[in-house]
């Protein structure tokens, strides 16, 4: 066998079967159920496909919209979400001045180019912004000096700084002649996803047409009054080619709107962390560049320090996600994992997007369940082990 092929037992996160997984060269081979009558499984480690995030701003005091980045920064951030099951995920970059989303873009496209950790672990970029609603509410903490209409030359001209790695584009179909520059994103395998807007029924039918695939966190960045109906929020349930991405914190949505969310979307519902960069961090006041002077808890809420009630973005990793979710009985343990893995892999056409089966890359984690917490122990990137816990050593 090479360096990193290994066989590597433990019980599947669906079945709850103990199993070999061989890896070869980086690649899962075969997946075999463990049949003799004197293994005992309640020994082994539960293993499931690497956690895919669609949306990340930062993490560990790393964040992807404060420019210049420190040197080595994305690598590094890339080798922290290993510590969290991350084994693919699609750094944010947000509304700001153009020259600052250029340099932001460009810094990562560098990183790609250079560092092996920071190009195996990002699968592309997502662009929140700037082709957003102005509106208070629905534009979220996005500056609204920097908001502007939808621009294909000024996208093109991010594009290339970003050498191709954008994948995926958050706007708001509200502003005139969207939905042009929707089909456009579309035609060049750009995703499309609907987010921050003030998008009447109507025009969020027209993005669909045009080729709108998604909805970014979807029931948050939204006004905190709106009409009952009709809305942009039932609009974009209601759409069955629109999939629907959630924060899953316990702060950020009620246990209704996930249930709902999840009961109408099916399979297209998928969990994100909208993380930013105090998420890692211990808990304490913190001054951010963008929601000022903001307090950290230590069950993990982020909120402005002027008032508990207001959040100031999130700051928990999709395991505390699907901890929640679980834990709430909103969805069984392997619905949960799959809502923010091989779902989202999936749906960005992914290489992992067939999680345990042979003939996938071999991205994987090892947890175990202890209460009501998940405990990583290991994850395997291209089956190379890139984070063990250190007391299991």
């Amino acid at each position: 066998m090479g360096l990193n092929d290994m066989n590597l037992k433990a019980v599947h996160y669906v079945t709850g079967e103990p199993v070999t997984i061989c890896i070869e060269q980086g690649i899962i081979r075969s997946i075999e159920p463990i049949r003799s009558e004197n293994s005992d499984s309640s020994e082994l480690a539960i293993v499931a496909p690497g956690l895919v995030d669609l949306q990340i701003n930062g993490y560990a005091g790393h964040d992807f919209n404060q420019v210049p980045y420190p040197d080595k920064m994305v690598g590094e951030v890339i080798r922290k979400l290993w510590q969290e099951g991350v084994t693919s995920c699609f750094p944010t970059v947000i509304t700001n001045s153009v020259q600052a989303i250029q340099e932001a873009l460009e810094s990562i496209a560098l990183a790609c180019k250079h560092d092996p950790v920071a190009d195996q672990g990002i699968a592309g970029i997502h662009l929140e912004g700037p082709f957003i609603s102005p509106n208070d509410g629905a534009r979220g903490a996005h500056n609204y000096d920097h908001i502007r209409p939808p621009d294909w030359e000024l996208f093109n001209r991010w594009q290339e700084a970003a050498g191709g790695r954008i994948r995926m584009i958050t706007l708001s179909p509200e502003w005139p002649n969207s939905a042009p520059f929707i089909a456009k994103c579309t035609e060049n395998g750009v995703t499309v996803s609907i987010g921050h807007t003030s998008a009447t029924p109507e025009q969020i039918g027209e993005a669909v047409e045009a080729g709108a695939r998604m909805s970014t966190h979807l029931g948050n960045g939204a006004h905190l009054m709106m009409p009952r109906h009709p809305n942009y929020i039932w609009e974009q349930l209601a759409q069955d080619r629109l999939w629907s991405c959630v924060i899953a914190d316990g702060f950020h949505l009620p246990d209704q709107v996930l249930k709902v969310v999840f009961k109408v979307k099916g399979t297209q519902a998928m969990l994100v962390s909208d993380a930013v960069s105090l998420s890692g961090l211990t808990a304490g006041t913190y001054t951010t560049h963008i929601g000022g002077s903001v307090v950290l808890t230590s069950e993990g809420k982020l909120h402005l320090a002027e008032d508990k009630h207001l959040l100031a973005g999130s700051a928990q990793m999709l395991l505390k996600g699907i901890e929640h979710v679980t834990n709430r009985n909103l969805a069984e343990l392997a619905e949960a994992w799959d809502m923010a893995s091989v779902r989202p892999s999936g749906f960005m056409k992914l290489p992992s997007a067939s999680g345990l089966t042979p003939g996938a890359p071999a991205d994987l984690v090892l947890f175990r369940r202890e209460g009501s917490r998940i405990r990583l122990e290991r994850t395997f990137k291209l089956g190379k082990q890139v984070f063990l816990r250190e007391e299991i050593e």
